[in-house]
Parts: structure tokens; sequence; C-alpha cells
């Protein structure tokens, strides 16, 4: 049997497959199925890759200056102020170091401020009250008569008159024979010390009509400065300023009886025991309500005459100073005046 020669056309690749030679019969009447199984993936075409696009070179870029805000008044003037509040402390404290301090010198330096710290309020407020003499050799001698002489007020003048009758060694003692009538000695009590007494010069009869001023002074002395510890709540610390500020207003008025207390004063007396108080020098502290009773004094003695009710509509009185003031501020300041004379006669109309 002759094998007959297949045409060339048959071998075309578009007819053939990968398979061997040897079977090219049989697999060309083999159904052609879909898949096929893949041994070697190396053979298979590849797609080229995919150029990746060049790393991009990182260029450093120059540093960008910070920005910052331009410097502002307020802080060129607080660094200002505060190297002339140093300037001035040092000023302050080196007038305060002499021997005789130059009380015009301290009072224009004051006039521009006084800086906190070192107790330099305390001292320079003493020197201008005049509770403190220029020279400083005369202060501890100064300062000891002084605080001596308020607790000897405190003493006669806070003092219940019961106590005072007790502790008086004038009394005559009525002495009678316990063995006879079986009964307690007891003391004679004058006319002018019985509770009952209505005469001038009675003890009692000034301590009753001085309880409507020292209820005023203790209704007065609790609304101060609600809004501070150091004045209000119920530590002991609080209470103890409360008593003495009601101590200060309680002594003034007995020894004024011309004057006497009137509402408002504990506002004028508050800022200098808060000074005080709160100075430094643990001496000085201590002693603040002494101190500031004597400065709370000094302060007054310039104005003392608006207190006094009776001198009102005189010429030293309250409503003429309040009449200087307003042409004053008339003068200087007609739109702040306007404002006040409106606002006033609003309020006097509710």
């Amino acid at each position: 049997m002759v094998k007959k020669r297949v045409p060339e056309w048959l071998n075309n690749s578009l007819w053939s497959s990968t398979t061997p030679a040897d079977n090219d019969r049989l697999l060309r009447y083999a159904p052609k199925t879909t898949t096929t199984t893949i041994t070697d993936t190396s053979e298979l075409p590849t797609e080229p890759p995919v150029p990746e696009p060049p790393p991009e070179t990182s260029r450093e870029e120059p540093p960008k200056p910070e920005i910052t805000d331009p410097p502002s008044y307020d802080d060129e003037n607080s660094s200002n102020s505060s190297a002339e509040d140093i300037s001035r402390q040092a000023q302050i404290l080196t007038e305060l170091s002499r021997k005789v301090v130059n009380m015009r010198e301290l009072r224009r330096l004051a006039a521009q401020g006084l800086p906190d710290g070192a107790g330099i309020r305390s001292t320079v407020w003493k020197l201008l009250l005049g509770y403190l003499p220029s020279d400083r050799g005369l202060w501890s001698s100064e300062l000891a008569k002084r605080r001596s002489q308020y607790k000897h007020f405190k003493e006669e003048l806070l003092m219940n008159p019961s106590e005072v009758t007790r502790m008086s060694d004038d009394s005559p003692s009525l002495e009678l024979n316990c063995e006879d009538r079986g009964v307690l000695s007891r003391s004679e009590i004058p006319h002018g010390e019985h509770p009952l007494s209505l005469g001038k010069t009675s003890i009692w009869n000034q301590f009753f009509q001085d309880t409507e001023i020292i209820e005023q002074i203790d209704r007065d002395v609790k609304r101060t400065h609600p809004d501070m510890n150091f004045f209000s709540g119920d530590s002991p610390f609080a209470k103890s300023n409360q008593d003495a500020l009601r101590n200060i207003l309680t002594v003034f008025a007995k020894l004024n009886p011309g004057i006497r207390y009137v509402q408002g004063m504990n506002e004028i007396l508050a800022p200098l025991f808060y000074v005080f108080r709160n100075d430094p020098d643990d001496e000085n502290a201590a002693y603040a309500e002494a101190d500031t009773f004597f400065c709370f004094v000094e302060l007054l003695s310039g104005f003392r005459d608006h207190f006094c009710q009776q001198l009102d509509n005189s010429v030293v009185g309250i409503r003429s100073t309040i009449t200087r003031l307003s042409q004053l501020l008339k003068e200087h300041d007609e739109e702040l005046w306007r404002h006040l004379e409106v606002t006033t006669k609003t309020l006097g109309r509710l």
C-alpha cells in the first residue's frame, strides 16, 4: 500500500498545533477542545512590560522662612512697661534705703505708679500718709508706739462693760459676814456703772447707744468685696480679716463721735488693710490692723468734713466739693460731664 503524501497547504501553521507530527492524523479528526493544559508558561507570549515612569528626582527646596506676626503695639508696650516698672522699682528702693527719705522725690515716683513686690506699696503708703516719719532711724520706735496705742484703744473701747466693771480695782467691796448671813460676798456697783443707768457718763448707756452703729458696721463689713476670698467666705482667714475691719471702724466711730461711722467707710478701709495684710514682712503683716487704723485716720483727716452731715451744705461740705468737681470735669471733658448730668437726672426721676 502506497502512503499518500499530505498536501503542503495542510501543513500550514493555521491548521496545525503544537502537537508532535506523529499524532497529526489522529488529532486531525479529533474534536477540538476549548481548554488546553499549559505546563510551561515560559513558552507563552507575554505582554511587553509597561514602562514605569522614571522616579522623580527629589529636589530639596530651600527652607521657607517662618512667617511670624509682626510685633504688636501691645507687646511693645508691655515690654516697655515691664522695663519701666523694673527701673522705677529700683529707683523707689534706692529712695527708701536712704537714711532720710526725700518725700518730694518719693511722691514724684509714686505718681507714676507703684510696682508690686518687695513690700514697696505698703511702705510707700505709710510714708505718704504720714504714718511713718521720713527718718528711717525713727521707724522702729514709732511703729512700736503706735501699735501699743492701738492695743490700748481696743482694750478700752471694745471691751464689754461687764468686763470693765469686773476688772476695775476702784470698785469698793462690801464684805458681808458669811457665817452670820450665810450669803456670798458681792461687789457694790456704782450708780454710773449699773446696766439700767441712763446717765451720760454711764458706760452701759454708751454701750447701748453704740449698738446701732456696731450693727451697721457689721452689715457693711460682710458686704465688703464679696467677690474676694480675702474678705468673704467662711474660712478662718476671711473671718479674721472681717473682724479686723470691724474693730477698726468701731474704734474710729467711738473716738470720733462727731462723725462716728458713715456708710462707705468700709470701702475706703479695705484697700489699706489688704495691702498691709499682704506685706511680705511677717511682722508688718501681723500688725496690719494697727497700721491700717492710723493710716485710715490720716487718710480721712483730709476730707473728714465730707462725712459730717451738719457740714453738707457748707463751703467745706460734700455738696460744695461735688460742685467744684463738676466744674473741673466740664472744663476738661465736657462729653463725660454731659453723660453724668443726664444719668444723674434720669436716676433722680426713678
